[in-house]
Formats: C-alpha cells, sequence, structure tokens
C-alpha cells in the first residue's frame, strides 16, 4: 500500500503551472515536525507535495504560507537527468486529499469588530443552502 499522511504548516505559498496539455500542476512544501527524541532539538521535514488538475488550482487559490493543512497522497519517485548530465531521483508526495486545520485566516480581524464581512467566493461544484441550519441532516 502507497499512503503517506502529513500534518504540517505550508513553507511556500503554492506554485501553480500548466503542462503543455494545459494540466494544471501545483506545488508547495510543508513542515512536518519529527517526533521529538529526548534531549535533542525538535526536527522538521519538507516534503514537495505535487497537486493535479482541481486539486491544483483548489491548493494555488485557497492555499497559502503558514496555512495548517493535513494531506493525504501517494510517494512518487522520477528519475531526470540535470544540467550536467548526470542522473538524479526526486521523490514527490502526489496529493490525493486536502484538507484544512486551521481556521481560515480573516482580513476581517485585521479591519476590527466593525468591519463589514467580505464574501467568498465558492469553489466550483458548491453552493450556498438557503434556510435554517435545522434541516441539514448533519
Amino acid at each position: 500500500m502507497n499512503k503517506c499522511i502529513f500534518m504540517g504548516r505550508l513553507g511556500n505559498t503554492p506554485e501553480l503551472r500548466y503542462t503543455k496539455n494545459n494540466v494544471a500542476v501545483c506545488t508547495f512544501t510543508i513542515a512536518v515536525d519529527r517526533p521529538r527524541q529526548k534531549d535533542k532539538e525538535e526536527e522538521v521535514d519538507w516534503p514537495t507535495i505535487v497537486a493535479w488538475r482541481n486539486k491544483a488550482e483548489f491548493a494555488s487559490k485557497y492555499l497559502t504560507k503558514g496555512r495548517k493543512v493535513l494531506i493525504t497522497a501517494t510517494a512518487r519517485t522520477r528519475s531526470y537527468e540535470d544540467k550536467d548530465g548526470n542522473n538524479r531521483k526526486v521523490t514527490e508526495f502526489y496529493a490525493d486529499e486536502i484538507e484544512f486545520c486551521d481556521k481560515k485566516p480573516q482580513q476581517q480581524e485585521a479591519a476590527g469588530p466593525y468591519a463589514q464581512p467580505t464574501t467568498q467566493e465558492l469553489p466550483d461544484g458548491f453552493e450556498e443552502i438557503e434556510g435554517p441550519d435545522d434541516d441539514l441532516p448533519f
């Protein structure tokens, strides 16, 4: 089974690019704490996360440096030749699921308690449900 689960904070703002065939791909790193060992400093790993297609566009739109996320991914190792002709290998983690683990950053908080709320654009495939929350099945 090839399944990796990471919880950490984004180390950079995701970078969205498109392949020659116009397929969205987004890469970013997250800081993942290693279990702390007695009498040792805290250590951090920086796995590279790769998101494709809709997940790539979602990541570039909603993830920002410092956000805490939970990533479920599969490990992928690829080979390439560097500019000096040396064969290299790199391991990346292809995102299957991306979940937020912190509150959404609020521009309102910085503007103060009397600021007008801003409207948030919903992702494709989602719609606002009208009516009281008591009607929801969860």
